[in-house]
């Protein structure tokens, strides 16, 4: 079966508009793009959940996917109209022939070398080095997978960081990536929090299929102890609201990573985290920054 996939292009005051109308009228599925992409015309969007209130990008496309009997044309014109536009839009029509979506979808994710002693492998891939630290962890409903920079400069700093016995604290764990990663680099007392229920359910997940001993909590009920390191891989926005919470389960001598922060947070972060604990900018990449620092 072929199904129909219509590319449209629109600016940035209709696009939720006419993406919303789509989905209603039966699309499958509809996703937002910048129509520039790939281009000197191209605009990144950076920044943390809703601090955008509109789309970015001047000039966006919609891609629908659609029934395989759908009349395009008119359903598209139809959409505009209710999104307020005052003519159809210029659209590209092309049929999408079935696959094997799964075998397709694990074929975009490749294991990821992070050092030369440590790869991010998923489930269905054989490990490149056999010899080095393998985290095997597949896409999922929970952040981190460890192609992002943040989680990238996280997994750099736990190897140079982590010592044998050493206990951890994973602050906003996600996917319980930088948990599993400490246990396996040897720490021994593990345990990553979040206040998202699902994202502890797919940390303790992935904790057994690593064969590791994390412990994974919702955070709402309390994180109690002082930990010799702690990580938090959030947004910078939570970061400076949780500093004395976070600081607080840092021992004395212990040392402390913060991530999900743009190069030009990193001095406010500085600034916020200072009268509990002086950190540094160890690594940037990509246009995002981890923060470090011991405890006095």
């Amino acid at each position: 079966m072929a199904w129909l996939s219509a590319s449209i292009e629109t600016d940035s005051l209709h696009v939720e508009a006419l993406a919303d109308a789509l989905m209603a009228a039966g699309a499958l599925s509809v996703s937002i793009e910048d129509a520039d992409a790939g281009t000197a015309n191209e605009t990144p969007q950076f920044g943390e959940p809703g601090s955008l209130s509109t789309p970015a990008w001047e000039r966006s496309r919609i891609i629908a996917l659609l029934e395989p009997d759908a009349n395009v044309g008119g359903l598209i014109a139809d959409c505009a109209q209710t999104a307020g536009l005052d003519n159809c839009p210029a659209f590209i029509q092309e049929e999408v022939a079935e696959q094997n979506w799964v075998q397709l979808t694990q074929s975009q994710f490749e294991p990821i070398r992070v050092s030369q002693g440590l790869w991010i492998v998923p489930s269905w891939h054989q490990a490149p080095d056999p010899d080095a630290i393998i985290l095997v962890l597949d896409p999922g409903m929970a952040f981190g997978t460890g192609s992002h920079p943040t989680t990238r400069l996280c997994l750099e700093w736990l190897e140079r960081s982590v010592s044998r016995g050493d206990s951890v604290l994973d602050y906003g764990c996600g996917s319980g990536i930088l948990a599993i990663a400490a246990n396996k680099l040897g720490a021994t007392d593990v345990l990553g929090v979040d206040i998202d229920v699902q994202a502890i359910g797919a940390a303790k997940g992935n904790a057994e299929r690593n064969n590791v001993s994390a412990r994974f909590e919702d955070s709402s009920r309390g994180i109690r102890g002082q930990f010799d390191i702690v990580v938090a891989n959030i947004l910078s926005n939570p970061l400076k609201a949780l500093a004395p919470a976070i600081c607080a389960h840092v021992r004395s001598g212990g040392k402390l990573a913060l991530s999900g922060i743009l190069v030009e947070q990193a001095e406010t972060l500085i600034n916020t985290y200072a009268p509990f604990l002086p950190l540094g900018v160890a690594d940037t990449r990509d246009g995002w920054v981890c923060l470090a620092g011991t405890k006095a």
